[in-house]
């Protein structure tokens, strides 16, 4: 057995063992044994990759293995990773071990709760181990199946309706992305939908890859938050429960930026480079009109979910850029975003729980009552900001240097466009920070309130460890990323 299939094995077993649980404990002792389990192996995945390296393997894929599934279509469940795949796996990971602990007091129907969680969780994990079209579609979907149940059970406010809209425009894209999947096997004349065989094969006429590259590059860009269709994105985070808000925006939404890079870009790359500039415009109107409608909301999710918008649209507009350093920087941003938006959700969910309200003109004066709290909400804030010191300045700087490479006049207005997000989300981080955390408390009511729980602390600190520990040590995680980017890039430029 191949060592990657326990990041499918594991959630597997951990649903079996949820459904044979008989009472609360169980169920979170299940959770636990599971996220650590998997968070362990994702680490020693890390290490082992960075050691192969070190020792100078220059295979393009590490454990790549793989089992014939279905011959008359030459499906074949075929696993790999590369730097890309490996931090990925180590992102997610991290997202659903601290989203246990946001989870540890939800109630009602937590065992319920729990196996969709893992669920979703288990197709995240398939998706970034798999080389296989078919299978990463299969696992893709199975990613997003358990988002309508998550939000419309056991989210908050217009849950119907955001969960629902959220399906549809997913599912929309998924139909989207078949339809491209079965073009590329097709017109490849490919014996395998092995993502590495095809494009070795390199062998899609241009004006075919031009067909299919918007099905492709449109059906991931949806997840990714791709203007205008973005607009399930701010509704699906403001109704999911905390742990589905930090694992949907933090993980979830990275297939969608993996997906355009290792698939419409690596088995499309004619096509790429020749409509890369209409995406990229909308790339960058996503950028900044995110960042500006941040401004102007109120409530905190909303917030933080339209800060998504901006800053996954910084991811496709990197991947877009196609140097080295840009698309490197994309993946560093992935990485950085992840672990910055959960904290974030996660921060915002215990303060809802405990204030019962999202709306920033009722709230004021946090940092008296739930100092903990407060000052991980500045970590965050400032983190999101691109303050030097943590993963979102490292990733941006990334990005704008790779970017600016470009000579031409064009990528490099897009990019000053693009850099005035950086101005844009300062005003409203800091905007929400002094309004919440500062000044005298208003709502007496506020003052009776509690800090943070022990399991909600293991939660913040993980995830602020992780945010400081990238932004001091970045180097790691760049050269890692760096060595798989290059393979893909010379395939496409």
């Amino acid at each position: 057995m191949n060592i990657l299939s326990l990041f499918v094995i594991i959630p597997a077993l951990m649903l079996l063992c949820l459904w044979l649980a008989k009472n609360l404990n169980q169920v979170r002792g299940v959770m636990v044994v599971g996220a650590s389990c998997l968070l362990a192996l994702s680490i020693w995945l890390t290490i082992y990759f960075i050691q192969q390296r070190s020792a100078g393997n220059t295979d393009v894929m590490l454990l790549a293995a793989s089992t014939p599934w279905f011959k008359p279509l030459n499906i074949a469940y075929s696993v790999g990773v590369d730097g890309i795949s490996v931090v990925m796996l180590l992102l997610s990971s991290i997202i659903v071990f601290t989203g246990t602990f946001a989870s540890w007091q939800l109630k009602p129907m937590t065992k319920e709760y729990f196996l969709w969680f893992t669920l979703l969780s288990t197709g995240v994990y398939g998706f970034f181990i798999c080389t296989d079209m078919f299978t990463m579609f299969m696992f893709y979907e199975v990613a997003l199946i358990p988002m309508y149940l998550l939000i419309g059970v056991w989210g908050s406010g217009n849950k119907e309706y955001a969960a629902m809209k959220l399906t549809l425009m997913l599912m929309g894209g998924s139909a989207l992305l078949i339809l491209g999947i079965l073009g590329i096997y097709y017109y490849s004349g490919a014996t395998t939908m092995n993502v590495n065989e095809i494009a070795a094969m390199h062998n899609i006429p241009v004006e075919i890859q031009k067909v299919f590259f918007p099905f492709i590059f449109i059906g991931f860009g949806v997840l990714g938050a791709l203007f205008p269709f973005h607009t399930w994105s701010p509704d699906g985070h403001a109704s999911a429960p905390t742990a589905v808000s930090m694992l949907h925006a933090g993980v979830l939404m990275k297939l969608g930026g993996y997906g355009c890079f290792r698939v419409a870009m690596y088995l499309l790359p004619d096509a790429a480079n020749e409509l890369a500039w209409i995406f990229l415009i909308l790339t960058t109107i996503s950028v900044v009109y995110g960042a500006f409608s941040a401004c102007v909301q109120t409530d905190l999710k909303y917030i933080n979910a339209y800060s998504s918008v901006s800053h996954c649209g910084l991811v496709l507009f990197a991947l877009l850029m196609m140097t080295k350093t840009s698309c490197t920087g994309a993946i560093l941003q992935m990485l950085s975003h992840g672990l910055m938006t959960a904290l974030f959700f996660a921060l915002i969910g215990m303060i809802y729980g405990r204030t019962h309200t999202r709306d920033i003109r009722y709230l004021d004066g946090l940092m008296k009552i739930m100092p903990f709290l407060a000052v991980g909400y500045v970590v965050a804030g400032l983190a999101n900001l691109g303050l030097p010191g943590f993963s979102g300045f490292i990733a941006e700087m990334t990005i704008f240097v790779g970017s600016f490479e470009n000579p031409d006049q064009f990528h490099r207005v897009a990019t000053i466009i693009a850099c005035t997000s950086i101005v844009v989300t300062a005003v409203y981080i800091l905007r929400v920070v002094g309004k919440i955390l500062y000044g005298e408390v208003k709502n007496k009511h506020y003052l009776e309130l509690t800090d943070a729980t022990w399991d909600e602390r293991v939660a913040v600190i993980c995830l602020i460890a992780c945010v400081a520990g990238l932004g001091l040590f970045p180097l790691w995680a760049s050269n890692v990323i760096s060595d798989a980017v290059g393979p893909i890039l010379a395939n496409i430029i």
